[in-house]
């Protein structure tokens, strides 16, 4: 046992499984609340949400105003810097829940597009949360498998919310899911309120002071993080806003073959981050740098899932699908890292703040891959450019990881 690394002999303990099922599943949640509209406006003549295709993209790009904004301006890094974490993310998905289940009750696209803002207020502060509990309670050589199950449960809500949300709204209607997911949800602050995180973490010191936000600018890694997000992010959101509707409009499947397909691109995606967030712990408990570890599976990743370009190119419906479940595979080696990469680069003092501007900025793509989709699409009355840009933009994503962010380790705070 001695001969094995420190690393290897390091487990997870009983409170910290259950610190990260907890919040496995209030990101499984999260995600369903934030893409269940998508499934309900590309479902044929849903009641109430008869929208042309520029204001669907609107309409989808609403929650991403709000949700990156509060975290862009320091908003969440600045509340989590002065209140307990777990009280904090109580209270933000408390929000976010009540506002998906008065979105079962809302009439006309105002009423809708301002709880998709209320929306993306409540979930704002989720990534926040999860980089300062991992980065404060977790070590290193865990942070690739935690990250890694927050990113898995990115993928099954929507792969979820996709499969069963579509059949529910297709026998039920859109009104009734949306009720009955956001009182549901509530069930889980029972359980988070007992057992959630407290205390200094693993390093059973206060934390020092966290830096400013102008501290964390000046670092070029920084902005490396932030560009490298935000081209991630254009790729998922297109995934997860569009791809619905490209299946019915260009490749004609019916409702049900639709929720499959999506669904199944979906959990690729989290089955892949799971496996290659255990695979990059396993690497650094056997003595790889972080650095190596990290940019090998971010930029790696981003570069391979440009095999989404041609998915809408290739005529077959059988070998674009298979191409599409290739590219989320590659794209979950990406999604298992990046988070990793920041909390060890911020460290406990900087990683909630950190995390709320890179995510910021990073979520901004929301609104960009929501319109621009939506406007190339009415444009053409075709998907190919859509994919051409999507290809373009997760290639300068991998630029960015590769080049712009340097040595993955921990700021020196006390310089600023």
């Amino acid at each position: 046992m001695s001969s094995l690394p420190a690393a290897v002999r390091t487990k997870l303990s009983g409170a910290q499984w259950g610190v990260l099922l907890l919040l496995f599943v209030s990101i499984f949640i999260n995600y369903i609340d934030r893409s269940n509209l998508s499934i309900a406006v590309a479902l044929p003549a849903p009641k109430g949400l008869s929208l042309s295709p520029a204001s669907k993209g609107y309409l989808l790009s609403a929650f991403f105003y709000t949700y990156a904004l509060f975290q862009l301006f320091g908003i969440v890094g600045a509340v989590l810097d002065r209140f307990d974490v777990g009280k904090v993310y109580a209270v933000a998905f408390l929000l976010w829940s009540a506002a998906t289940a008065l979105t079962g009750m809302a009439n006309g696209f105002v009423v809708l597009f301002a709880l998709r803002l209320i929306l993306g207020i409540g979930e704002s502060a989720a990534y926040p949360s999860y980089s300062k509990i991992f980065a404060t309670h977790f070590h290193e050589h865990h942070r690739g498998l935690a990250n890694g199950l927050i990113d898995a449960g990115s993928k099954f809500g929507p792969a979820l919310g996709v499969l069963v949300g579509g059949l529910l709204m297709g026998r039920f209607g859109w009104r009734p899911f949306f009720i009955v997911l956001g009182a549901a949800s509530l069930v889980w602050l029972l359980p988070w309120l007992k057992w959630m995180p407290r205390g200094h973490g693993i390093s059973g010191v206060k934390l020092a002071k966290p830096p400013k936000v102008l501290h964390i600018l000046m670092q070029r890694s920084a902005w490396g993080s932030f560009g490298g997000l935000f081209c991630g992010n254009y790729f998922w959101y297109f995934l997860l806003t569009w791809l619905p509707s490209y299946m019915v409009n260009e490749r004609h499947f019916s409702s049900s073959r639709m929720t499959t397909m999506s669904a199944l691109a979906y959990l690729a995606i989290g089955v892949s981050s799971s496996l290659c967030g255990w695979l990059s712990d396993l690497w650094i408990a056997a003595g790889a740098t972080p650095t190596r570890v990290r940019k090998t599976f971010t930029v790696g990743g981003l570069t391979l899932s440009t095999i989404i370009f041609p998915v809408v190119i290739v005529s077959d419906r059988d070998l674009s699908m298979a191409l599409l479940f290739v590219t989320c595979i590659c794209f979950g080696m990406w999604s298992s890292n990046h988070w990793a990469l920041i909390q060890t680069l911020a460290g406990p003092p900087a990683a909630g703040k950190w995390t709320g501007i890179q995510n910021g900025i990073g979520n901004m793509a929301g609104v960009v891959a929501s319109s621009v989709t939506g406007v190339l699409v009415q444009g053409t009355g075709r998907y190919f450019w859509a994919f051409a840009v999507a290809t373009g933009v997760v290639l300068l994503g991998a630029f960015f990881y590769m080049f712009v962010i340097g040595r993955i380790e921990q700021v020196d705070w006390s310089q600023s």
